[in-house]
């Protein structure tokens, strides 16, 4: 007990008791300065004061003889006077002491309330009521401002939970699909004993059919993670290189400018982002005849920033849906999801590689019919090496065949 006691007194636990021995200990010490200053005052100003009347005695005649004697009394008396008003100055101080402790404490309980109340509601608060918040009344102070930024955090928090869940249903239920074919495709071959080989051969080509599809998802899922995670590995790329090596396979006319745009960066996912934006542009286009086309821009901006931008034709999309392109397992337009040729995570994975490498995407409908895709990174910095040691300074990409790289982008 005594151990306990002794280090409650060395070090008091709670912020409003260290308020209250705060506000106690600046009480005494300035009560202690000021009863110094009075007393000194007071001291100096009794020997001028006897000093004065000792030499008026001497001057006005009084016999030489009772001078000592009256000074020694005056002393004796201003001695006695400074020692009770030293002990009654003591004595008030020690009772204002005890009140400004209690006032202390009770002050900083009046200012600890809303911290108290606070710290209870967010212990109210879980993963099942994200939505509930602290909504502090009262004047704009540090309290009300602390309260709102974790009413803003916990905003946050049920945004990423809500997205968490929502994602989590959505890839449950991709992944279901093939499995629910699968399973439908062997109950069914299954129940024809006297099945033909070919027809067999035709079921198990639709399973692994539909296994391929969940490989391509689990792949898309564990890309997008990856991305989430951040960078790794840092190397140069060249946009316009890395553009130029995709387009050749694309059978779609292409209208292509494309200059020189270094970043530093993972190349695999570089590699992934444009793949992603190419086969979206090309799969999600006219048909081939119908005046389907692509166009590519990679360079610099005017802040130097390296970007590539990618536009196609194809169908009219709302523009209001441009704004959720980016959330998985979301496919803008009637044609987009009633076709399902694509798994509805492209353009998540094109947000999560920029964003892991600090750029920004921004994605714009064309009134006439299609989409743009606008990708802006982070300029590249070449290392600082010697004169000697220094790489050449990344040159632009040489022009693919079939590629024109003057043709302006639509």
């Amino acid at each position: 007990m005594t151990a306990r006691f002794l280090r409650r007194l060395h070090g008091p636990r709670t912020v409003r008791w260290r308020l209250t021995l705060l506000y106690g200990a600046l009480f005494v010490g300035a009560g202690a300065l000021l009863l110094t200053f009075v007393y000194l005052l007071a001291q100096t100003t009794g020997g001028v004061s006897a000093t004065s009347g000792a030499s008026t005695q001497v001057i006005g005649g009084v016999p030489a003889v009772s001078a000592p004697t009256l000074t020694a009394v005056a002393e004796a008396a201003r001695s006695d006077q400074l020692h009770q008003l030293v002990v009654y100055a003591v004595i008030a101080l020690a009772v204002m002491t005890l009140a400004s402790l209690a006032l202390g404490w009770l002050m900083a309980g009046r200012v600890l309330s809303p911290l108290r109340t606070m710290t209870a509601s967010a212990r109210r608060i879980s993963a099942d009521n994200l939505h509930a918040r602290l909504a502090v009344p009262g004047p704009d102070d540090e309290l009300k401002a602390m309260a709102d930024t974790f009413d803003a955090v916990l905003a946050r928090l049920e945004g990423a939970f809500e997205a968490q869940k929502q994602f989590v249903a959505n890839a449950s239920h991709e992944l279901r699909t093939p499995l629910t074919l699968q399973q439908a495709i062997v109950d069914v071959t299954l129940a024809d004993p006297d099945a033909p080989a070919q027809v067999l051969r035709a079921a198990l080509a639709r399973v692994r059919a539909a296994g391929q599809e969940q490989e391509r998802l689990i792949e898309a899922l564990l890309t997008l993670a990856c991305s989430q995670r951040g960078l790794e590995t840092r190397e140069f790329v060249d946009l316009a290189t890395v553009v130029e090596e995709r387009l050749r396979g694309v059978e779609l006319p292409v209208r292509a400018r494309l200059e020189s745009a270094p970043v530093l960066g993972d190349p695999q996912l570089v590699e992934r982002l444009v793949v992603n934006l190419t086969d979206n542009a090309v799969r999600h286009n006219l048909p081939a005849g119908e005046g389907s086309w692509v166009s590519v821009w990679t360079g610099l901006d005017p802040l130097g920033r390296p970007g590539l931008r990618i536009e196609n034709s194809g169908p009219v999309i709302p523009a209001d849906e441009a704004a959720g392109l980016f959330q998985p397992f979301r496919r803008l337009g009637a044609e987009r999801v009633g076709k399902r040729d694509g798994l509805g995570l492209g353009m998540s994975i094109v947000a999560a590689v920029v964003a892991a490498h600090g750029g920004r995407v921004r994605a714009r409908t064309r009134p006439q019919g299609g989409l743009v895709v606008e990708v802006s990174l982070p300029p590249y910095a070449q290392p600082y090496a010697p004169a000697e040691h220094r790489s050449p300074a990344p040159a632009s990409a040489p022009a693919a065949a079939g590629i024109p790289r003057s043709a302006p982008p639509v």
